[in-house]
Order: C-alpha cells, then structure tokens, then sequence
C-alpha cells in the first residue's frame, strides 16, 4: 500500500481510536510468527492543552478506565508538545504545525507501550519526521528520531536507523531498522523491520488501524472487547519469549542503556 500525500487525515480532527492488529515475525535463526488484534490512541499533541474528552471513559492526564498520561512519553517530566518541539529543533528540524502521537492507552491504571509514533509535520501540514519511542519491559525507553533531512516523508518511504536499545534479550544491539508509515483516513499502518549487520532479515513487524473518533461508543467498544489490554500485551511478550527460549535460540544479556535518549536519523 502506498500514499502520495504527506499530510495527516484531518478527520476526526480530536482525539482518536483505532482498532487493528499486531503482527511480528521471526525468520532467523527459527521461524516464529504471532498475530492479535489490537487498538491504539491517536492524540493531536499540538492541541492537547485545548482537549476535553467525549467521555468519562477515557481521562488527560488523570485516571479512568482508558488513559493518556504525558508522564510515560518524552523524559516523564517535561509536557508533550514542549519536548518533542525541542527534540525537532536540536536537528533543525522545521515541524512547526501538527503533532500526532500513536501510542497504547493505560487500561485501567496500566500501560506498557513496546512503540509509539510521534508524527510530526511543519505548517503545510506535511510530515516531516517520525519519532519512534520504544519502551523495553526493564521500564527503559528510546526513541529513533526519523527524518530525510528536512524534506517532507512520502507515505511508505523507508527510513532507517541503526539499533541502539535492548528489546528483546533474543537480539543483539547490532543491525538497522528499517521503519515504513502508511496513513490515510481509513487505515493506519507502522512497519517495524530489524536487519542483522550482515543484512539478514531478522524480524517482520507491524501495527495497523482504522481510525474513528474516541467517544464513549468506542471507549466502551475497547473496554469489552480487551479489557486487560496493555496486561495482555506485556503477557504475551513473556509467553513469546518463553517459547523462543525453549527452541534455543541464543540469548543476550541485557547491556548498560544508551547514554543519550535518542537516536537521530540519517545516520
């Protein structure tokens, strides 16, 4: 699937959720493949301070059934919208417009969010870099910032950087991501590939939605369809790493966390 517009759907243009799926794919050195449906929050970070939400279902900054706590982006302390603007700037990056961020929800007080994608785009409204922030189950977290050196991102062109966060204690810090987004109103979809250093094909992955408006239909639609969703997710992480440990495959010690909080793309 690819897009020839840069720019963000405009509707729904407040808070959002989107249902879908994951999907993840070994290939070396066993095949192991998994797949289960999903839903994620789209929340325009450049307006966050003008939000209210639909519904008591779903709480800014404050506990409800389904939440978005700035606290578990960025560095925890400093507000979204501040921290990603200064990480644009540190690159000369010129994203002077709107900030989307695709991220998991707390459920029920609890969120572990393996990646979130901060979508940034300059006035024109086209997308000039991506943000992947990803979180390990050790309460670390990194992100990759992804750019083409100011120029705006074709949907489905791919970007790339080098992997420098331990994730998965069944690969090594070594090798590059290579990162696809394609977005339109009706569907959202983040590829996630990991190459090894000598360019073998590691892991396949993605994350994809519909998007919809976030009201108290669509709350209450996630709270009875997953309600121990982000529980399930970290479940799941350890119930697959279980199974990759009893097919051998080799296992890595978790290494001492980059000394800096993100890496910049080209690189």
């Amino acid at each position: 699937m690819r897009l020839s517009t840069t720019r963000t759907p405009t509707a729904p243009a407040g808070l959002q959720i989107a249902f879908g799926e994951v999907r993840h794919t070994r290939l070396s050195p066993v095949v192991h493949a998994f797949n289960y449906p999903a839903f994620f929050i789209r929340v325009p970070i450049h307006r966050l301070d003008q939000l209210q939400s639909a519904t008591r279902l779903f709480g800014l900054n404050r506990a409800a059934p389904l939440s978005f706590h700035e606290s578990d982006h960025g560095d925890g302390r400093t507000p979204c919208q501040t921290w990603i603007r200064e990480r644009l700037a540190e690159s000369n990056l010129v994203a002077d417009g709107p900030i989307w961020l695709d991220t998991f929800p707390r459920v029920f007080g609890y969120s572990f969010k393996p990646v979130s994608f901060w979508h940034c785009h300059n006035a024109a409204g086209q997308r000039i870099a991506v943000l992947a922030e990803v979180h390990n189950t050790f309460g670390e977290r990194h992100g990759y910032l992804l750019h083409q050196r100011g120029e705006p991102l074709r949907g489905g062109a791919e970007l790339s950087a080098g992997k420098a966060f331990h994730v998965s204690p069944f690969a090594a810090i070594e090798g590059r991501y290579r990162f696809r987004f394609h977005g339109r109103q009706d569907r959202w979809v983040a590829r996630i590939d990991l190459d090894t250093a000598a360019g073998q094909a590691l892991l396949r992955t993605s994350l994809s939605g519909t998007p919809e408006a976030l009201d108290r239909a669509s709350a209450l639609r996630a709270l009875l369809r997953y309600p121990l969703f982000t529980l399930g997710v970290i479940a799941r992480i350890h119930a697959q790493a279980f199974a990759l440990w009893r097919r051998r495959v080799p296992f890595f010690s978790k290494p001492i966390p980059p000394s800096t909080l993100i890496t910049r793309s080209p690189s």
